[in-house]
């Protein structure tokens, strides 16, 4: 676990890299998506952009409220793990390249490191490239 304090106005998973001294390609942001009318969680670079072509022909991002009502956790807090409904998790394949990873630990300024594998593991998650 890595805690550092979240400052209201930062971006989440940028300000998580800028002040853990992390390279932000080990940063990984979890993104609640809408694909043929079920929500899922696509996990990817902070600093990257989400390609949602990649999820699906009709694939939206989901709501803010939709996103924090499904996961339980607030925006900017959202972890892929411990879930009020675990979502179906698919994870940027890049973080494969890299020994260990960090996921929001489920609020603004506590992040979680573990092995990308544990990850797939812990959520039974699909590792595809997601970003554009």
């Amino acid at each position: 676990m890595h805690e550092y304090r979240h400052d209201a106005g930062a971006a989440y998973g940028l300000e998580a890299a800028v002040k853990l001294g992390l390279d932000p390609a080990r940063v990984f942001k979890t993104l609640v998506a809408s694909v043929d009318g079920a929500l899922v969680a696509a996990i990817i670079p902070v600093a990257d952009q989400l390609d949602l072509r990649s999820l699906g022909k009709r694939a939206a991002m989901a709501g803010q409220a939709e996103a924090e009502r499904a996961t339980g956790y607030v925006a900017g807090g959202i972890s892929p793990l411990g879930q009020r409904r675990r979502l179906p998790t698919i994870l940027d394949s890049s973080a494969l390249d890299h020994e260990t990873i960090h996921v929001s630990a489920g609020r603004r300024g506590l992040e979680l490191e573990l092995a990308p594998r544990d990850l797939v593991t812990l959520t039974a998650a699909e590792t595809r490239r997601l970003i554009r």
